[in-house]
């Protein structure tokens, strides 16, 4: 299933639907701006908050968490020693870890799990500007989940040092 994500989706207090490939809301994208961090939820369409990310303003370049029902589900992370310098690493707290690599700011990278594809990023499949699509391959993925994963990594590369917004 492929699912359309505008870029700089963490402008603060902007609300959009994150919409199916063929065209119907599956998350709305709600940005809060709080005094010490930025949060955005990921809804779906009755409302219900499915997945929190929150951005703390003095850590983004070290970590996100993504929380579901005011848990840490997952954090994300640059992986440290890699090759790649677009490599990032998401640990879930049940112990799995998932694999970001790719050209972040290219919007060209996948997420896997123990080298299986999970989804894959590409801004070629759409024509819409300041567009991407995250297409979840896997059908039992938590696409919440993944989307977030898929925000997170976009905004922490995004901050590297020598990247503008």
């Amino acid at each position: 299933m492929k699912y359309l994500v505008r870029d700089k989706i963490f402008a603060i207090g902007d609300d959009y639907w994150i919409d199916t490939e063929d065209g119907r809301h599956a998350f709305l994208a709600d940005g809060k701006a709080l005094r010490l961090r930025d949060t955005l939820e990921l809804k779906d369409p009755s409302g219900r908050v499915l997945i929190t990310l929150r951005e703390k303003m003095f850590s983004l370049r070290d970590a996100m968490t993504i929380e579901r029902d005011d848990q840490t589900l997952a954090t994300v992370r640059r992986k440290r020693l890699s090759l790649l310098r677009n490599h990032y690493r998401v640990s879930l707290v049940e112990g799995t870890e998932l694999d970001v690599t790719g050209k972040i700011l290219d919007r060209e990278f996948t997420v896997e799990y123990d080298g299986e594809l999970l989804a894959h990023v590409s801004r070629k499949w759409f024509r819409m500007r300041e567009t991407y699509a995250v297409n979840v391959v896997r059908e039992d993925a938590d696409a919440a989940l993944i989307i977030a994963v898929v925000i997170c990594v976009i905004r922490m590369d995004e901050k590297e040092p020598g990247h503008d917004d």
